[in-house]
């Protein structure tokens, strides 16, 4: 497996593009020179980080706003379909692995041991135990965040062109309020998210993590005691919220030089971009809604102080005020995810008892308390969860000379869903007996994208244009899964 790594991002804004400090033609400074200049300066000085947001949908084309939502847990790595929700309890110990199950809400249906508010809560939930996770891999996660077979950039050096769900509902369907970017995300390591492709960066997920104040753990899940700033939405030095006026305004003046500045399309959305900072920096929603000192210390304590806890109540946060699509990253270290059980020899990833083990009462806490605490806001009946990885894990233990590691298992996974409007309280499909492949019902990451665009109302014809100008369908394959409707 590849080393953990640390990922850097430029710092650039969105005007560095005009390189206004190069030199053109024969002349060291010319009119079109100093207009350059001037553009870049004003998007240094309007909080370069916070135009990630830059998706006002309604401004763009996008369909009517419905009021649905999503929230995905991504749980990074691939967790193990036999340790959690897709248990072999007859098998031989090399393939059941070493928990317990325990009888669920739903007649007949077990799930492991240590997921147990879950069981309690399963009426309000559907699995899916035979997802073909046959193209899907890690670093980067795409297939499944695409819906894509062909989002895989390992094998297929194109797949970055091809554009994450959330980005086209950003697109299609846009946020629910217009000051709120409609793909938000909590991001562990760029390579565990799915971006915008062709679509253009307008529809790049806002990367969520320096927006509110958190709990900041180190790489193998130790709470360092540390919390991070919500440095997004502080103004630097010398910028009052007049001169960020008075900056937008003169920006604006400059609109009347797109045609000629203007030659990758970047002008297209310089509008979409300031005003969507002043309105996160000024108009407060939010700024508010990233801001869990607002929520009662109740609900807080609740949740629990976990990094990831806190993310979830933010996530219902941002689903009150307007945002659409919300993922969670759900992993300790920037490789490939802190569920990928390898072995206990193989750290960071531990094995299924040292390492998968410790994750379960936490996402058993965090995912109940979620689906709980929406549906107490009247939120769910409109807001679907997904929890899941890229794939399941191999049948047998003992892989990479661990003695409980499992590897990669792309032949089968389980998925877990909620909310939504849709039917739950019921098992979709099946594997196998010993876990190792879908004996029924099998269910493709196109059949996932397709079921969220009908939750939100996007038309499964619809298509975007790509930078040559040809129309690319939203779906290369799938149906809504049926059962769920």
């Amino acid at each position: 497996m590849p080393a953990p790594h640390a990922v850097h991002h430029a710092s650039g804004h969105a005007f560095s593009g005009f390189h206004a400090r190069k030199r053109e033609g024969l002349m060291v400074l010319n009119r079109r020179g100093m207009l350059k200049a001037s553009m870049a300066g004003i998007g240094g000085l309007s909080l370069p980080n916070l135009l990630k947001a830059r998706a006002d949908a309604a401004q763009q084309g996008s369909g009517s706003r419905t009021g649905r939502s999503l929230i995905l847990l991504w749980m990074a790595g691939g967790p193990s379909h036999i340790d959690t929700l897709d248990p072999k309890p007859d098998r031989p110990y090399i393939n059941r692995g070493p928990f317990g199950v325990t009888q669920t809400a739903v007649p007949g249906v077990i799930i492991c041991e240590h997921l147990p508010k879950l069981a309690g809560m399963l009426n309000q939930f559907s699995i899916i135990r035979s997802v073909d996770a046959t193209h899907s891999n890690h670093e980067p996660n795409m297939v499944f965040q695409t819906g894509n077979l062909e989002a895989a950039p390992r094998i297929n050096p194109r797949a970055g062109n091809i554009p994450a769900i959330g980005s086209l509902v950003g697109k299609f369907h846009g946020p629910n309020h217009e000051s709120m970017p409609p793909y938000v995300a909590f991001m562990k390591s760029r390579s565990h998210l799915a971006f915008s492709g062709h679509l253009g960066k307008t529809y790049d997920p806002f990367i969520a993590n320096e927006a509110c104040s958190l709990p900041i753990y180190d790489l193998v899940g130790n709470d360092t005691g540390q919390v991070s700033q919500a440095s997004l939405f502080q103004m630097p030095s010398g910028l009052s919220e007049p001169r960020l006026h008075e900056r937008q305004s003169l920006m604006q003046q400059f609109d009347v030089l797109r045609r000629d500045l203007d030659q990758i399309g970047s002008m297209d959305v310089i509008d979409t971009y300031s005003q969507q900072a002043v309105s996160l920096l000024l108009g407060g929603r939010a700024r508010t809604a990233f801001d869990l000192n607002q929520e009662p210390q109740a609900v807080r304590d609740r949740y629990g102080k976990h990094l990831w806890c806190q993310q979830a109540l933010t996530a219902r946060r941002l689903v009150q005020a307007g945002a659409s699509f919300i993922t969670l990253d759900l992993s300790y270290h920037t490789a490939s995810g802190t569920w990928d059980t390898h072995g206990d020899n193989i750290p960071p990833y531990g094995g299924i008892e040292r390492g998968l083990k410790p994750l379960l009462p936490l996402f058993d806490h965090l995912i109940t308390t979620l689906v709980d605490d929406l549906a107490q806001h009247d939120l769910l009946e409109n807001c679907l969860v997904v929890a899941m990885g890229e794939f399941g894990r191999t049948p047998n233990m003992g892989t990479q000379d661990s003695t409980d590691g499992r590897n990669h298992w792309p032949a089968v996974m389980s998925m877990l869903l909620a909310g939504g409007g849709l039917r739950h309280g019921q098992v979709i499909g099946s594997s196998t007996h010993d876990g190792g492949t879908v004996a029924e019902r099998a269910v493709l990451p196109g059949d996932l994208a397709a079921t969220i665009y009908h939750h939100f109302g996007v038309p499964l014809d619809s298509a975007y244009i790509d930078p040559r100008g040809r129309p690319i369908p939203i779906l290369s394959h799938g149906q809504p899964i049926r059962e769920l409707l």
